[in-house]
């Protein structure tokens, strides 16, 4: 992520604003020490759009996933019977 000076960000704002609305978020830094990270409060519809769903198919959840280690958390919870 790109880092600004704190001068540049107020010589620039308006284009760097524009640059975060366009998906190229920035960090504002004094000193060399980053302070803030300037993002759009709402993403562009493309981006989005695209991360529904990237991991589709990666994962397998058994049918039992809720009852996984039931035995183990009643032990842990009421002792050995």
């Amino acid at each position: 992520m790109r880092e600004v000076n704190m001068h540049e960000a107020k010589t620039h704002l308006s284009r760097l604003v524009d640059e975060a609305v366009n998906g190229e978020p920035f960090i504002i830094a004094k000193a060399g020490k980053p302070l803030v990270k300037v993002v759009p409060l709402h993403a562009p519809e493309a981006i989005a759009e695209e991360r529904l769903g990237f991991l589709e198919g990666e994962f397998q959840i058994p049918d039992d996933f809720d009852r996984m280690g039931q035995e183990e958390i009643e032990r842990m919870f009421y002792g050995e019977a």
